[in-house]
């Protein structure tokens, strides 16, 4: 039988032939990641209670991208507790203040194309862009797997997400899935897998692909995935790795619905607060102060995102009363920025440069909101209280349309400060 890309890792999982959405199976994973938030501080008194062990040290990934550097004693605490769980379990492959667990599983090249991938955050999904099927859990079912190396889960029907033409400049993979969720709601794809391709995907380097794939969670999905292409294959040979094609859907594949979208006619968008899915175009907008930009988070901060901020900043200063933050998602991106002066023009711009991690888009790290306040920010969430007060107001916007704002104390259009007609 036909089957999609996300049904054949299943089915390989559960070492079957075939599946059919809806089916429940049980699965074997290839790669799990915890991190200092969900993982050790919550799972290690579960496994002294069990009297267990993790079952397979080698197949795991740990990442202190939560709490770093520490603000507090208590986030302290957490670090040391995550160290000490490397340790005790002999987990090897651990970062600490390297980038946040997303961008690294994809920069490092944990994952390969076909690899049945779980982690304990919802932006697990990120790794679809490898061509793997990434899925998101919570610390219980993360029990389960780092004991067993075993998980259930139900088939998902896929959505074939079509994308025609391709982004102009100045517009990016984030006004694409603003628009997406705009138009189909929080809860547009809930328990779907979104399969992106099409000819705007494959003008798309990794990093804009990965907002794709990120992006799943803010709609509802259970994941996003990306067959693997000559991008892909690109992107494991950079990293020295040698990979094959992975699983593909078959042409006459069982997809439940197909959205056809042309990227072309895609614009910069705004998600307004309270809610990423109220989302209009940047330039209704009129008068509307801010006075903090950041740019962070896995879905805004990666070395495409500095570079974006930087073309808008270049021989710019941050308006008076803003404050531009800017907070890398992986040293590696980092890396790149200060290597070909991007870093330079970021902070000749005014911009504070904070450490790499997920700092303020959970809302405990370095960047917090307070009372009053009103962001623009490169994150994904926005709901009340996400980045600090619930007092605070923030708006979402791509890391074009938040370096705008920082110069122009208000939001307003990237593509006119770039000089690209509307």
């Amino acid at each position: 039988m036909a089957m999609t890309l996300a049904e054949k890792i299943i089915a390989r999982g559960a070492g079957l032939s075939e599946v059919f959405p809806d089916e429940v199976h049980w699965v074997d994973v290839d790669l799990a990641m915890i991190h200092d938030s969900g993982g050790p501080r919550r799972i290690w008194p579960m496994l002294d209670d069990l009297g267990v062990g993790v079952w397979d040290p080698d197949r795991v990934v740990l990442v202190a991208d939560h709490y770093v550097p520490a603000q507090d004693t208590g986030a302290a605490r957490i670090l040391q507790t995550t160290r000490s769980f490397a340790a005790e379990f002999g987990i090897t492959t651990f970062y600490e203040a390297e980038g946040i667990s997303h961008t690294l599983l994809v920069e490092k090249g944990h994952l390969r194309p076909g690899m049945l991938y779980v982690g304990g955050d919802s932006h697990t999904c990120t790794g679809g862009v490898l061509g793997c099927l990434a899925l998101g859990m919570g610390s219980t079912d993360l029990l389960g797997v780092l004991v067993t190396g075993r998980t259930w889960l139900r088939v998902p029907h896929t959505i074939d997400v079509h994308l025609e033409g391709s982004l102009r400049r100045g517009v990016t993979a984030k006004d694409l899935m603003l628009t997406m969720i705009g138009e189909k709601g929080m809860a547009g794809a809930v328990y779907r897998v979104l399969e992106f391709s099409g000819p705007a995907v494959s003008a798309m380097s990794i990093d804009e692909r990965s907002v794709l794939t990120n992006m799943c969670a803010e709609i509802g999905a259970k994941t996003g995935v990306i067959a693997v292409d000559e991008v892909t294959i690109s992107h494991f040979q950079d990293l020295g790795i040698e990979v094959d094609e992975g699983p593909s859907s078959d042409s006459d594949a069982r997809f439940l619905e197909t959205w056809h979208y042309d990227a072309s006619e895609t614009v910069p968008v705004i998600a307004r607060p309270d809610r990423h899915d109220d989302v209009v175009p940047a330039a209704d907008f009129d008068n509307t102060p801010i006075g903090r930009a950041y740019i962070g988070a896995c879905t805004g901060a990666k070395y495409a995102d500095l570079a974006m901020a930087a073309e808008v900043l270049a021989g710019r200063r941050v308006a008076r009363g803003v404050v531009l933050q800017v907070a890398p998602a992986s040293v590696g991106a980092l890396s790149r920025a200060m290597a070909d002066g991007t870093a330079q023009i970021l902070l000749e711009s005014g911009a504070q440069l904070l450490s790499t991690g997920c700092g303020a888009c959970p809302g405990i790290g370095s960047g917090v909101l307070g009372p009053g306040e009103v962001c623009i920010s490169t994150t994904s969430r926005n709901s009340r209280g996400r980045m600090g007060s619930p007092e605070s107001k923030v708006y979402l916007g791509s890391a074009y349309a938040v370096a705008a704002a920082a110069v122009a104390g208000e939001i307003i259009d990237p593509l006119t400060l770039m000089g690209v007609p509307a």
